[in-house]
């Protein structure tokens, strides 16, 4: 027994040595060099340097789940306070100092207030909407401390679904819509909105806008149009196609005039997510709806779809999260349009907790994944 004991511990002491000298015993520990290219594996990074983001406000339940999961940065909009304009120092203060004292960043203002139908129509009263606009965005940055906002084109009609419960899997309740069931409803109050007169009046905005922007460093990031369809109720929807934010980049050229990468919505549009995000880059995309669909249409762009959990639908999530590794993106990122899970309340149709917390864990590991094994540009 002692001879086999003895005979054991040379044969394990010679393994230790051998393993050393080949190598092996670094891939044990996981310092191997083996299958990453010279110079592709930046230091790694916790979520690969992005700022992992939720909508919600200071009172939101998903705040203390925000805070144990170190997701540390807010989208948010402004505190409603008595007698006090949305774009006055005093809101913008009391929102910065709530989200100060839960220890998370305000970062993003989605849905600006000051932007709405007088703008978008060209309206009575659009150069005061506009004035109190660009008074809203140099008091967010100096008070708020908060360098980007993201707006959309879609007047009167803006975000839109015609099922809130779609049977998903599991029996998760997901939104989905179909054109159908809209295509004969009346017109609004508006009347006809032609695609001419919307370019015309983005024009317009953006002239007055993007310089003041430039001026202080605020990132303007223009959404997608959601449902990408044609049109709705009589009113034309153009950010609804790449060839349009292309057109939309070129009106006035500036790092300060881009785009928010929601995912979902350019995937209905037919492209291809990995690809954009690679062409358009970090000076494009300033901030990212990390979100995943499944068209139903069979046509592009989609006019019948559903929203799904972050790890089925028809986007490469991995790939896209590669791709925004690939660019240096580290601007803020959040899920969006989640399904409502079990044992909640579908209230909020697409942002109830649950559903936050899986993508985050979901979207935590890919950008892990993406971060350790390296750039594949």
């Amino acid at each position: 027994m002692k001879d086999n004991r003895r005979d054991f511990i040379k044969k394990s002491a010679s393994l230790a040595a051998a393993m050393s000298i080949t190598g092996i015993g670094s891939a044990i520990a996981g310092t191997s060099d083996k299958g990453k290219k010279s110079g592709s594996v930046k230091p790694y990074v916790k979520d690969a340097g992005i700022k992992f983001s939720f909508l919600m406000d200071p009172a939101s339940p998903k705040v203390p789940f925000a805070k144990q999961l170190g997701v540390l940065h807010s989208v948010s909009g402004i505190e409603q306070l008595p007698d006090t304009k949305p774009w006055d120092p005093k809101a913008i203060t009391a929102t910065k100092n709530s989200w100060d004292k839960l220890g998370i960043k305000w970062t993003v203002v989605e849905g600006p207030p000051s932007l709405g139908s007088q703008t978008k129509l060209a309206l009575k009263g659009r150069d005061e909407e506009i004035s109190n606009f660009i008074t809203f965005m140099k008091n967010l940055k100096q008070y708020g401390d908060v360098d980007i906002i993201c707006y959309n084109w879609m007047p009167v009609i803006s975000w839109a679904r015609t099922q809130m419960d779609r049977p998903g899997r599991g029996g998760a309740l997901m939104t989905a819509f179909d054109y159908n069931d809209i295509k004969s409803k009346p017109l609004t109050e508006y009347g006809e909105i032609s695609k001419e007169s919307l370019w015309k009046n983005l024009e317009y905005f953006l002239k007055a806008v993007v310089p003041e922007a430039e001026k202080i460093g605020m990132h303007l990031s223009l959404h997608p149009d959601d449902p990408q369809v044609d049109s709705i109720q009589g009113i034309s929807r153009i950010m609804n196609s790449v060839e349009n934010f292309d057109r939309m980049l070129k009106i006035v050229p500036s790092k300060y005039s881009g785009v928010t990468m929601c995912q979902g919505n350019f995937s209905l549009m037919g492209a291809d997510i990995p690809a954009l995000v690679r062409r358009w880059g970090k000076d494009v995309i300033s901030f990212v709806h990390f979100r995943s669909v499944q068209d139903l249409s069979g046509v592009i762009p989609s006019t019948k779809f559903t929203e799904c959990f972050h790890d089925e639908g028809q986007i490469d999530m991995y790939e896209a999260m590669q791709a925004y590794y690939d660019i240096g993106f580290t601007g803020p990122l959040r899920p969006d349009h989640v399904p409502t899970m079990h044992g909640e309340t579908n209230e909020r149709p697409g942002y109830m907790t649950l559903g936050n917390l899986f993508a985050t864990g979901y979207i935590r590991g890919l950008a892990e994944s993406v971060a350790k094994n390296g750039s594949k540009a």
